[in-house]
């Protein structure tokens, strides 16, 4: 059967992707996770076990202090042989720590401009990113960013991440 539709329309945004180009921050770190799948592109990501060094998924006893960025696309997107773009254990990572980008969010949220990022430390949700500040026993992470935008295609969502230590980015 022959195709007779094209879609030439790229995605909204890509997980992990540069939501425009905006000031930002970007530093190389190692995946500290030893499963690979674990850390996928566009998570949230806390330090390793050798802070500076490595990052890992964060844990329910993750702080802010420990919070790293986001992780990101285009330093070294290797394919797996189902066709999949994973960041292999012990392999170089980029991770936001300012700036614009596409997120990994949970999936049947709503979001609006301005919410406030939280990143899930526990659960099947461990490294997305929600505007739910959860409950008494499994509280999220509160992070120094806000969405500003709504869902793209699929369960990402632009965010702006700030300097963790509450200074502004520099403007150009």
């Amino acid at each position: 059967m022959p195709q007779l539709n094209y879609n030439y329309q790229p995605p909204i945004g890509i997980a992990g992707g540069l939501y425009d180009l905006s000031p930002h921050a970007i530093n190389s770190r190692a995946n500290g996770e030893t499963t690979l799948g674990a850390m996928r592109y566009g998570m949230g990501v806390v330090q390793g076990d050798t802070p500076g060094v490595n990052v890992a998924v964060p844990t329910s006893s993750s702080t802010i202090e420990e919070f790293e960025g986001i992780s990101m696309t285009g330093f070294t997107n290797q394919m797996n042989m189902a066709g999949q773009v994973v960041i292999y254990p012990q392999g170089t990572v980029g991770v936001l720590r300012w700036g614009r980008a596409w997120a990994r969010v949970e999936e049947n949220i709503t979001i609006n401009y301005g919410d406030p990022v939280y990143l899930i430390t526990s659960g099947a949700n461990t490294g997305l990113f929600t505007n739910d500040a959860g409950g008494a026993t499994t509280p999220n992470l509160a992070i120094n960013a806000m969405f500003i935008g709504g869902l793209g295609t699929t369960s990402i969502a632009p965010i702006e991440l700030y300097n963790q230590k509450n200074e502004t980015p520099p403007t150009v």
